[in-house]
């Protein structure tokens, strides 16, 4: 008896140590997931690091490569305009594809799957517009389709590319010339140009480049009639243009000029189209709406709910083909509505902007502002007296530098600043004046002294 019972008292112990180990086993487990939690969480915030810091990188990798060709109205378009454009693209993108871009109200007997087919047909098939205070259109009555919000981000990035395609125009043809302006600006904007050694070397060598392509681009034809075009190129570019009447840059560079203001003064008429409405002076309807303080259900413009009509057929013949009509909610028309705001009023800043920096440009085409703007710089450096307008002056400006020679100039002073463009065309002066004294004028090309 007194064996069983000790026995009995054995295996009771036992079975208590075991579920007593079974009690702490779970605490184990919880505290190795806490650790294995924590190391994970770690190890996302070392990734989520890297990361960010590759990412930095990389903005820094293009930050450097950015090129420095053109001015800053032109950067205005085909820069930071096509960022905000690919941006608002990727804002829309993420609504439609993440989100829920339409939510549509069903009958009460519709099944989840209805509810699905019905979302997606209308978001497919397109919604139309009737205001709250006005009968729904029945389905022989005309009525116009709301088709824009499916195809917002895809015109946005078409638009984007529409913006920089001038960019790549200038690109391709300023590089044929044998002057490479971004090389030239960077060359002279770097950290190296610091050193007052290596920037006054880099400034001989880029005049003894230049000197090649002005000599390279000069016409080497003789005769009455050659005389006639190198004078008529002078004041009107637009009879004569080439390379061997040096008016090539800088009749190229107004022609991309003309080609932004077209673009982005087209795009507001585009939009016209797309949007189904007077986008053109959207701006204004909207300032009149805010004056007026109305609201978008009164005007109509980027609706929030719409209708959509769709038919279902059941089983069972022709005849049992349903009608229905129901009320759908866009959020997306939220996001598009202040985006293609901002956009308009965007639009016409760079319209305006992209007017004056062609109005700039185009004072070059005259004599007198092109002498302006050298003597000015001489004077600065105190090559020429300040009332003193030699011939030397005239020749270095009209027949040696040319058009396509100040407007590098100017194109330079606009990537950098005053005192490297002074200092490039004080070096040029001085190499005009010791290497150019012999040339006797003949027809046009050659240089009075």
């Amino acid at each position: 008896m007194g064996r069983n019972r000790c026995r009995a008292d054995a295996v009771a112990g036992h079975h208590r140590s075991r579920i007593r180990g079974q009690h702490m086993h779970p605490h184990k487990e919880r505290v190795r997931e806490s650790d294995e939690g924590w190391g994970v969480h770690a190890l996302g915030l070392v990734a989520g690091f890297a990361g960010m810091s590759g990412f930095l990188d990389v903005l820094g990798k293009v930050g450097k490569g950015l090129r420095s060709d053109d001015d800053f109205f032109d950067r205005l378009s085909h820069r930071y305009t096509a960022i905000i454009f690919i941006v608002f693209a990727l804002v829309v993108s993420t609504k439609q594809y993440v989100g829920d871009p339409i939510t549509c109200w069903t009958p009460t007997h519709f099944t989840d799957a209805h509810e699905d087919y019905t979302n997606n047909y209308c978001w497919i098939k397109n919604t139309y517009y009737t205001a709250f205070d006005e009968r729904i259109p029945e389905k022989w009555e005309p009525h116009e389709h709301i088709g824009y919000y499916q195809w917002v981000p895809i015109v946005l990035m078409v638009q984007a590319l529409m913006f920089y395609i001038p960019c790549i125009v200038w690109r391709l043809l300023n590089g044929r010339t044998g002057v490479d302006m971004n090389t030239i600006v960077k060359s002279l904007s770097g950290n190296e140009s610091l050193n007052p050694d290596a920037r006054e070397g880099t400034i001989r060598y880029l005049v003894r480049h230049l000197d090649r392509y002005f000599d390279h681009q000069r016409d080497l034809s003789k005769g009455c009639f050659a005389n006639c075009k190198q004078l008529i190129s002078k004041h009107c570019i637009c009879l004569f243009c080439g390379r061997r009447y040096g008016n090539y840059l800088i009749a190229l560079y107004l022609i991309i000029k003309v080609i932004y203001l077209a673009n982005v003064i087209g795009q507001l008429f585009l939009l016209n189209a797309f949007l189904g409405t007077n986008y053109h002076i959207y701006g204004f309807e909207v300032i009149g709406d805010l004056m007026n303080k109305r609201s978008w259900k009164e005007s109509g413009q980027f609706p929030r709910v719409t209708l959509c009509d769709f038919e279902i057929r059941f089983l069972g013949g022709v005849s049992n083909i349903h009608r229905h009509t129901v009320q759908c909610v866009l959020p997306i028309n939220l996001f598009n509505e202040k985006i293609y705001i901002f956009i308009w009023f965007w639009l016409v800043f760079v319209s305006a902007a992209t007017v004056f920096g062609f109005l700039t440009w185009l004072s070059m085409l005259f004599q007198r502002e092109r002498r302006h703007y050298i003597r000015k710089y001489l004077k600065l450096m105190e090559r020429i007296e300040s009332n003193c307008d030699t011939k030397m002056t005239h020749a270095f400006i009209e027949k040696y530098l040319r058009q396509d020679g100040v407007f590098i100039l100017k194109l330079l002073g606009r990537n950098t600043n005053d005192v490297v463009v002074a200092e490039m065309i004080d070096a040029l002066w001085e190499y005009f004046t010791e290497q150019k004294r012999n040339i006797h004028p003949g027809n046009g090309t050659e240089i009075d002294v």
